[in-house]
């Protein structure tokens, strides 16, 4: 019987809620809150006996009540429904009488009860009468409870914002072991929230007023009396929008500003960028350059973003950066036939001082010049240690001009092994031609 309370409970809250979702709030006002105190008045006994076949059919005496207060809050929902919420304090000895324990005192029930109010007249009316359902929860003795509230109420209205209200519920309780079935009586007063709503006047009657195109301006304000316009245009139209009435508008089928009277903001150059933004405004360019060409500092041909030396002039053959004497270029692949190690080592030889120092005298001379060392084996042996060979060979002509003051960041130093033979490794002097320290120099 309780779980079918329950759920009845629930039905009526989310039908209630759902007329008022789909009422849209018409009818709501701004006189649609009120608060309320209340006397509250418990009776336990009465349910107990009513329920028991062999006791005598006699209701509690008011002495036998418990007694308590309660706050409320009442929000309309329609005209004649309303959400309500109270906090209830009751006086009662819960832990003895409702529980059976071995106790004799008052304690304090806290409770909170939302219910929905649905009345049978409407709100404005000075008498009403109202059935009331809800959900109720507390803590009674340090025990939590649950009950469902059910039942009648009448409300009188003394003036423009105060009502007497009396309620009778039966409570159904949801945890037996806590609260028993208990009758609950109200009495209170409340009192509405916020201001009197304002009284509606109808307004007046319209005028007869004539209006030949219909577009809503009359023909006295109308500016183009026969043509359909708007009314921001004292009736004139505008085809494309832009907020200047055709009449008045230069091209009246492009969007534009009234600065150029309604065309567009001019691209002179039709770079897709329009004057006012353009910085280049008869020479094509780019937007992250605000409309100009892609800068060449250098002057050379070459612009900047492709350009390795942007500041100083070079043919595009070499990235926009000046050309390397083919002079230099010589010397340094001579330089680079007379690197010697010892056998199967990466320890230069003395006689190699001299090549690596007219390297580093190229280098000092021009401070632009860039150098990569790469070093070669031939098949002999596992490619691994090939490889590794050639790269410590690398790194030990990187290592000897840097340490006759040659920056790092010049050099590039790189091991390839066996892997970029430049003759054949089946002869004595074809291997001895794949043992070789390659420079390159360049200047980007």
């Amino acid at each position: 019987m309780k779980q079918k309370l329950v759920f009845v409970s629930a039905a009526v809250l989310a039908m209630s809620l759902s007329a008022f979702a789909q009422n849209g709030g018409k009818n709501r006002t701004a006189r649609d809150s009120r608060v309320g105190i209340h006397i509250n008045s418990l009776d336990i006994k009465t349910p107990q006996v009513l329920k028991d076949d062999n006791a005598p059919r006699t209701l509690a005496g008011f002495k036998e009540h418990s007694f308590g207060f309660s706050l409320s809050y009442w929000r309309a929902l329609t005209s004649k429904l309303d959400l309500s919420g109270r906090i209830n304090g009751m006086f009662h000895d819960y832990a003895g009488e409702d529980r059976n324990e071995n106790t004799l005192k008052q304690e304090i029930g806290l409770e909170i009860e939302p219910a929905l109010n649905a009345y049978l007249f409407k709100r404005e009316s000075m008498f009403n009468a109202f059935l009331t359902a809800g959900i109720g929860a507390g803590t009674y003795t340090g025990e939590f409870g649950a009950y469902v509230p059910t039942g009648v109420g009448l409300q009188a209205q003394f003036n423009e914002k105060s009502w007497i209200m009396l309620q009778a519920q039966y409570r159904w309780t949801l945890t037996k072991d806590v609260l028993k079935d208990n009758l609950f009586y109200s009495l209170g007063v409340a009192t509405r929230l916020g201001k009197k709503a304002p009284k509606v006047v109808p307004p007046p009657p319209a005028p007869v007023v004539l209006d030949r195109d219909g577009d809503g301006v009359n023909d006295t304000d109308d500016k183009c009396p026969d043509v359909a316009g708007l009314a921001a245009l004292q009736g004139c139209p505008d085809r494309d929008g832009d907020g200047i009435a055709d009449g008045d508008d230069k091209c009246p089928d492009v969007k534009g500003t009234a600065k150029y009277q309604g065309c567009p903001i001019p691209d002179t150059d039709g770079d897709g960028i329009n004057d006012e933004e353009d910085k280049c405004v008869t020479v094509k360019g780019l937007a992250r350059y605000q409309g100009c060409p892609i800068p060449d500092g250098d002057n050379d041909g070459v612009n900047d973003e492709e350009d390795k030396c942007p500041t100083r002039p070079g043919p595009a053959s070499n990235m926009g950066c000046p050309e390397i004497s083919k002079a230099v270029i010589e010397k340094i692949n001579v330089a680079a036939k007379n690197i010697f190690f010892a056998t199967g080592s990466s320890k230069l030889l003395a006689k190699s001082n001299k090549s690596l120092d007219e390297v580093v005298s190229l280098l000092k001379a021009d401070e632009s010049l860039m150098i990569n060392i790469d070093g070669h084996t031939d098949i002999t042996g596992s490619r691994d240690k090939n490889v590794a060979l050639s790269e410590s060979r690398a790194n030990a002509v990187k290592a000897y001009l840097s340490s006759k003051g040659i920056a790092d960041n010049r050099m590039t130093a790189t091991g390839f092994g066996p892997d970029k033979p430049i003759a054949d490794n089946k002869t004595a002097a074809g291997r001895a031609k794949n043992r070789r320290v390659e420079m390159n120099v360049r200047n980007y």
